[in-house]
């Protein structure tokens, strides 16, 4: 009930829309997207340098349990269940040697992959792109919204009531991302998890339902959702969580 809302509606569709340009991993001609392409992007986009910024911090604390250059990996499970078979131990380690974010560099003038690397941000670019929705509600004036971009953002103003696994909470000033390791599957078989472990190089284990954590910011809590869900204890995420100032684990729900 805003005088403005359909104008700040079609505000955040088209921020949406420009920031999928810079993230999408199936737009031909995204930001990233041209960066696996070719191995590196000049003038990278200022919020794909803050996400991969991020992004670095998350994979150092996880102890590189968050690492977005497992894109390899995750082409190699997809094509593998798309021919029907399994992925073979030869093929997961050439992918597995493509994996490392060391192999990045990344400077305000250029991104340059190491030969073979790819990127995926699907771990933390929605909570980006929420943030940068509420910012922009933010500069509009308003104070009461809740943005959901599968991770969600609420403004200050007004306690959004969040059913999670095991309670309800309420979301004022903050955000909230749920990581699941069969929130989606290769193939639909409900069992190879779509998040994969840059060390095994296997699909995450089933050792986590459901990770929520809420944070000051949605790419953080989306980051460290994803991270959680490969972490084989609680003691692990919570003491993740310690290391990023206002993050906290809301709900751990055991497989």
């Amino acid at each position: 009930p805003h005088a403005g809302a359909p104008t700040l509606a079609a505000l955040a569709l088209a921020e949406i829309r420009r920031l999928e340009a810079v993230f999408s991993l199936y737009l031909p001609d995204s930001a990233l997207v041209r960066l696996n392409r070719d191995g590196q992007l000049a003038d990278p986009p200022f919020e794909l340098l803050q996400c991969l910024s991020l992004a670095g911090a998350v994979h150092k604390a996880s102890a590189g349990r968050f690492d977005p250059s497992v894109q390899p990996l995750w082409r190699a499970q997809a094509r593998a269940t798309e021919r029907g078979t399994a992925l073979s131990p030869a093929e997961r380690a050439a992918a597995l040697a493509c994996v490392g974010w060391s192999g990045l560099s990344v400077t305000p003038e250029a991104i340059v992959l190491r030969p073979g690397m790819g990127l995926t941000l699907n771990g933390i670019a929605q909570g980006f792109i929420a943030d940068r929705v509420a910012d922009l509600l933010a500069r509009h004036g308003l104070t009461r919204a809740l943005i959901d971009t599968g991770e969600m953002v609420a403004l200050p103003e007004g306690a959004w009531p969040v059913r999670l696994p095991d309670r309800d909470l309420a979301l004022q000033g903050r955000a909230l991302a749920t990581s699941a390791p069969l929130g989606m599957t290769f193939g639909g078989d409900g069992q190879t998890s779509h998040i994969i472990d840059p060390v095994t190089g296997q699909p995450a284990p089933l050792l986590w339902r459901s990770v929520s954590i809420s944070a000051p910011s949605a790419a953080l809590a989306d980051a460290l959702s994803t991270a959680g869900c490969l972490m084989a204890d609680r003691d692990a995420i919570h003491g993740l969580c310690r290391q990023f100032p206002g993050a906290k684990a809301e709900a751990l729900i055991a497989a």
